[in-house]
Order: structure tokens, then C-alpha cells, then sequence
């Protein structure tokens, strides 16, 4: 499927969600990545977190002249919110908590309008790893997939294999739900059920 370009700017500088856009035919004519601070809030639940940053996300680039869609991905275990691995240190321990062991991949999508106005979505997929060995971790490390990920992994390269169970979107683990993404599109008129306005 050819991507067709619509007038919407994306918020992000992950090229995992710029091919999930292409995906479903759509490319925005702008990506534009925000910087903000993603430092969670004193017990901020994994949900609003999402939330709270994907907004923050569209509006710090927003302007008048294109719509803004921002999205942000949260990974928690038992209510405990997993950083983003930026080391190989952090990316083991995520690795270890998630061993054998169910968590939540909840994404945010925020959109805001060129008139100010708010549209945000949020979806939440249940992943459920199997039990990891130690050379499985020392692998996956050495790929350096884990490498600006939430959670310490990414389920389109080789985490793939740790996959016991998911229940939700896949996509939403990628990174961007495109079922609300689309929807939010759709709902803004950006998006059209036949394509491209």
C-alpha cells in the first residue's frame, strides 16, 4: 500500500511509528520530534503517565497551521513503571522483572487540533513472557535492541521470541495503537474512510 500524505504533524522521532503510519496508508507531512521531560510524577499510574506525556508531547510542538499527533508508550509489572533502557544495565533489569511474568503495554495518543482542540485515546495490550534464561538475556542485550525502548525490549525484533501471550494490540506494543490513531484521524477529518481527503 502506498503511504498518502495528509496534513497532520507527528510528534515523535521513533521511526517505528512512522512506519506503523505507512502501514495503514498514511504518512503525516511533517514529524516534528518534542522534547520534554518524561520523568514520572510521585506515584503516577502507568495510564495517566501515558497520557499526561502524550499530550504534552503534541502541544509542545503544535501551532496553528497543522494538526499535531504525539503518542507515548508505558511498560509496568505489577503497577511499577519500567524506564526506557538507555543502558545495557537498565535494559537487564527490565529483562529480569519481566521474566515469566505478565505486564501491561499501555499507549497514549494525543491529538491537537491547528483551533487548540484536544482528541486523545488510550490502549492497553497484556504481554506475558516466558521464563528467560540467562544466556536468552545476555543475547538479546549483545542485539542492543533494547536500546531506547520501554521496557527494556522491542516485540518486532528478536524479543519476539519471548512472547508467550499477548492479549490487545500489537501494535500498541510497537508503539502506536493504529485502530485509535486512526480513529482519532478519522474523527478530526484528517482521515477519511476511503483515504486521503
Amino acid at each position: 500500500m502506498t503511504a498518502v500524505e495528509l496534513p497532520f504533524r507527528l510528534a515523535s522521532a521513533s521511526p517505528r511509528r512512522l512506519d506503523l503510519l505507512r502501514q495503514i496508508g498514511v504518512t503525516p507531512a511533517e514529524v516534528k520530534p518534542a522534547e520534554i521531560d518524561e520523568t514520572p510524577s510521585r506515584s503516577e499510574k502507568p495510564r495517566a503517565l501515558a497520557l499526561r506525556l502524550a499530550v504534552e508531547k503534541a502541544r509542545a510542538v503544535a501551532d496553528e497551521r497543522l494538526a499535531t499527533l504525539a503518542a507515548d508508550t508505558v511498560v509496568s509489572a505489577a503497577a511499577r513503571v519500567l524506564p526506557k533502557a538507555e543502558d545495557e544495565a537498565t535494559a537487564r533489569q527490565c529483562l529480569e522483572i519481566l521474566s515469566g511474568r505478565r505486564h501491561r503495554v499501555v499507549t497514549a495518543v494525543a491529538l491537537v487540533l491547528p483551533d487548540g482542540r484536544l482528541l486523545q485515546r488510550v490502549n492497553e495490550t497484556v504481554v506475558t513472557f516466558k521464563r528467560l534464561e540467562a544466556q536468552e538475556i545476555a543475547h538479546y542485550l549483545q542485539s542492543g535492541e533494547w536500546h531506547g525502548k520501554a521496557g527494556g525490549y522491542a516485540i518486532q525484533g528478536l524479543a519476539a521470541a519471548f512472547v508467550r501471550h499477548l492479549n490487545g494490540s500489537y501494535s500498541n506494543v510497537v508503539g502506536l495503537p493504529l485502530y485509535e490513531t486512526a480513529n482519532l484521524l478519522r474523527g478530526a477529518g484528517i482521515l477519511t474512510r476511503a483515504g486521503a481527503k
